[in-house]
C-alpha cells in the first residue's frame, strides 16, 4: 500500500471520531488498519494543512496526555477539547471517561 492509500485510510478514520471522544495515536492506527503505526500517525497529523476540518484535536497519546509542546497548538487543542465537553487537567484526559470505544 502506498503513502496516499495509507493517508486516505487515516483521514477517513480520523473523520469518524465523534465529538466529545478521544482516541490514542495507536488506537487510530489500528482502527485505520495500519497496525502499530502510532508514530507515523503522529507525524501525519503534525503535517495537516492549516484550517483542516479533520478533528486532529481528538487524538492524544496512550497515557491520555496531550503530546504537543506548550504553545499555540497545544492551547488550541485544549480549547477545542473543552468546547466538546472533554475535561483536560494538567494536559491529561481521562481515557476511562472520554476514550472512543468502537
Amino acid at each position: 500500500m502506498d503513502r496516499q492509500e495509507r493517508l486516505q485510510l487515516l483521514y477517513s478514520q480520523l473523520a469518524q471520531i465523534p465529538p466529545g471522544r478521544v482516541v490514542t495515536y495507536g488506537q487510530l492506527a489500528r482502527l485505520a488498519g495500519l497496525g502499530n503505526a502510532a508514530r507515523w500517525v503522529g507525524r501525519q497529523l503534525g503535517q495537516l494543512p492549516a484550517g483542516t476540518a479533520l478533528p486532529w484535536h481528538r487524538v492524544i497519546n496512550h497515557a491520555g496526555r496531550i503530546s504537543l509542546a506548550p504553545g499555540a497548538a497545544r492551547d488550541e487543542q485544549i480549547r477545542r477539547l473543552h468546547s466538546e465537553g472533554i475535561i483536560v487537567c494538567n494536559g491529561r484526559v481521562s481515557l476511562s471517561g472520554f476514550q472512543w470505544r468502537v
